[in-house]
């Protein structure tokens, strides 16, 4: 019978005690990986991948802040009177919370809402009614009247939730006053306001700037805020509030900060107790599009806040069936194979402008693995939050 090896990589969601605050969660790590190993009759290898959840870290952590540290925070940063709150994604668990501590730092609070969706994709009002309506989201700036004129009510299709009911009656229930517009064009919230504090996620710098460079007398982002310890809370000096989820009905739990020692100490543990040299990274949302809601799947910052030196970098991959259908296509069976294994051995360390590498993915590798372990871990109950990845970086040639 062949040696050769007949599976390719594998994705094993690892069962996990439930973490709490303090927890050493390297050893529970490393534990629960070996403890799998040995239930399941497989070994580990070099190169393997043990990727854990963002929100076990920042559990483990302890890196929590209420909604009263939020308000506190923005009304010193931002002055406490009227506030120009542009571009938040509609979200119970993402913003809501955080838009509550928000409303309690502030007198009034003009909400500029991102249409036809926000900057994942949850839909406010579909595209084809915009294009019925003869409104241009580009340059038309709507009150919430003439909004609710065209469109009327509408609901997310997945949680049912009218989001410009529910944003305006949690901003009045935190004491402020509110003001719905809907608007793609940052400056457009000068008009109502100098003071702003801009909700987008990965066009924060671009919107910031515009912002700044007409004029806006205070312009902060959501990274901005809880960046630094209030009163003894959690922070993230990075990210401040972005990647944060809703913890209870007062608090969040922030997005985990300097996890780098936490991954390498996983490593060296592994490492300790198995001769063997794995990757670890911290992972949070996956980065990939639903094709029937459109939500892009990153409401964090970034896909992984912490990772081990080999997960730097992209694929350099060739791809199998241009090789098949062009260089060698007058070759069949163990000649085809053999020609195909040479190609891959020899191929250069840099393939990018190859024709034979393209369609492969030209993502970074921790974004690729983290959209894997995101889909293998789920966000439900599961009870796996850390994927243990094998054999990812094999080819078509390893035995």
């Amino acid at each position: 019978m062949s040696n050769e090896r007949l599976v390719g990589t594998i994705s094993r969601g690892i069962r996990c005690p439930i973490i709490r605050t303090g927890d050493d969660l390297a050893s529970i790590v490393t534990d629960s990986v070996l403890a799998a190993a040995d239930s399941e009759g497989f070994s580990l290898r070099d190169k393997d991948v043990i990727a854990v959840t963002e929100s076990i870290v920042a559990r483990a952590q302890g890196n929590y802040a209420t909604v009263q540290n939020i308000a506190d925070d923005v009304k010193a940063k931002l002055g406490g009177d009227t506030v120009g709150v542009i571009f938040p994604i509609l979200s119970r668990n993402r913003f809501a919370i955080c838009l509550r501590g928000i409303a309690m730092g502030c007198k009034k609070i003009v909400l500029m809402l991102s249409y036809p969706s926000d900057e994942v994709g949850n839909e406010l009002v579909s595209i084809d009614k915009i294009d019925e309506a003869g409104v241009n989201p580009y340059s038309d700036v709507l009150t919430l009247e003439r909004y609710r004129e065209l469109f009327g009510v509408n609901k997310h299709e997945f949680t049912g939730v009218d989001y410009v009911d529910y944003y305006a009656n949690l901003i009045k229930e935190s004491g402020a006053e509110v003001e719905i517009i809907f608007a793609n064009r940052p400056k457009t919230i000068l008009d109502y306001t100098d003071t702003v504090l801009t909700c987008d996620i990965h066009t924060r710098k671009r919107t910031k700037r515009i912002l700044k460079e007409a004029g806006a007398k205070i312009v902060l982002g959501l990274d901005d805020i809880m960046n630094a310890p209030v009163d003894g809370s959690g922070y993230n000096e990075n990210y401040g509030l972005l990647g944060s989820n809703k913890s209870t009905e007062d608090t969040v739990k922030l997005f985990p900060q300097n996890a780098q020692p936490l991954v390498e100490d996983i490593q060296a543990k592994i490492k300790s107790a198995t001769g063997k040299n794995v990757e670890v990274m911290v992972y949070g949302d996956g980065a990939f599009k639903d094709p029937q809601g459109k939500i892009w799947e990153l409401a964090d910052p970034v896909v992984s806040p912490a990772h081990t030196s080999g997960l730097i970098g992209t694929p350099n991959e060739l791809k199998l069936k241009y090789l098949a259908d062009n260089d060698f296509k007058h070759l069949d069976g163990d000649e085809l194979k053999a020609a195909i294994s040479e190609s891959i051995k020899t191929k250069d360390a840099n393939l990018v402008g190859n024709m034979a590498s393209q369609g492969t993915t030209p993502r970074q590798l921790t974004d690729l693995i983290g959209s894997l372990c995101d889909l293998t871990s789920g966000s439900g109950d599961k009870g796996t939050p850390v994927v243990l990845v094998q054999g990812y970086f094999d080819n078509y040639t390893n035995d």
